[in-house]
């Protein structure tokens, strides 16, 4: 068997891994960068039977899965996935399984995030390598409000920094209880009232036909002028366009973005010309904790499928 570990930008899949536990059954291979159209995609995947898919980057659509004959386990880092076709797998006989996250990864990065773009701290470190000092007025977040939109486990962790940081701590999604809510720090508010009270909007949604597009520009209007807008989930789930023009306009703040329509973001989007977007890699995720669970997860995944016991199954492969 042939394993290929997609997007490993920074070069240490291999190192992160237990690999040998594999050998000499399965050779592995890490590939370090976006691969491109379905075409080339299908070329590099060809010779592999396993592929460990990093996140949504790399779309598995039916179309792909027909050009795949010899794949026969797909594994993605977490537990859902909207980029892969579940269905077009199962009937191509192409086993999906998910890993474990380390669930504190990404909270951290939010915090670290919203507290980065409200001082303008990546500005004034510049300015400091640069010979400049103080030219911004940032604001404090004790007494002001955050409003979560989506309070799962990585939104219920955002309320309790919240909470430490003396804010208060609003959350709407569609299922939302106020039991739920209340259990986690905050207070349940329609979606409307969150997006026009909260001082920074933080969305922890996973992407779905629901969440597509949930923050659009009617949401961005209702949005205070001063408000700040945080989005570590994924980037299809704000409309990207709206978003580029309210910035522009300075109808609000400013936003912290992890995440984009398309990935890596290309060199020439309106988004890196903006001084009111703080922007990173897709880095929620990027924690050596969280890479050696997926990994090791990834391993006991391809050990499950080659004993006839596949774990974390995502689909029932037609034959399989």
């Amino acid at each position: 068997m042939r394993l290929a570990l997609l997007d490993d930008y920074q070069g240490v899949a291999l190192a992160l891994g237990d690999w040998q536990r594999l050998a000499p059954a399965v050779t592995v291979d890490a590939l370090d960068g976006p691969i491109g159209d379905i075409d080339r995609l299908a070329e590099r995947l060809a010779p592999y039977d396993a592929i460990l898919a990093m996140r949504e980057r790399t779309p598995f659509p039916a179309a792909l899965f027909a050009r795949l004959p010899r794949l026969r386990l797909l594994v993605t880092a977490g537990m859902a996935n909207a980029a892969i076709d579940l269905d077009a797998a199962a009937a191509h006989g192409v086993q999906v399984c998910g890993t474990r996250s380390w669930p504190h990864a990404t909270p951290e990065l939010t915090l670290g995030l919203m507290l980065a773009l409200v001082r303008h701290i990546p500005r004034e470190a510049l300015g400091m390598r640069t010979g400049r000092w103080q030219e911004t007025v940032g604001i404090g977040l004790h007494g002001r409000t955050l409003g979560l939109i989506g309070l799962g486990t990585i939104g219920s962790r955002m309320a309790a920094f919240g909470q430490v940081l003396g804010m208060t701590v609003i959350a709407w999604s569609a299922n939302l209880t106020d039991e739920k809510a209340a259990a986690a720090g905050a207070t349940r508010v329609g979606k409307d009232d969150l997006l026009a009270a909260a001082d920074v909007v933080s969305i922890h949604l996973r992407l779905s036909e629901r969440s597509r597009g949930l923050i659009g520009a009617r949401e961005l209007g209702l949005m205070k002028p001063t408000a700040y807008l945080i989005n570590t989930s994924r980037g299809p789930i704000v409309d990207e366009a709206a978003l580029v023009a309210h910035l522009q306009a300075g109808r609000i703040a400013g936003a912290g973005l992890d995440v984009f329509d398309q990935e890596p973001l290309p060199a020439d989007h309106p988004l890196r010309s903006l001084d009111n977007a703080l922007l990173l890699p897709h880095l929620g995720y990027v924690a050596e904790e969280n890479y050696r669970l997926i990994y090791a997860d990834t391993i006991e995944a391809v050990e499950g499928f080659l004993a006839g016991t596949p774990v974390r199954q995502l689909n029932a492969p037609r034959g399989g």
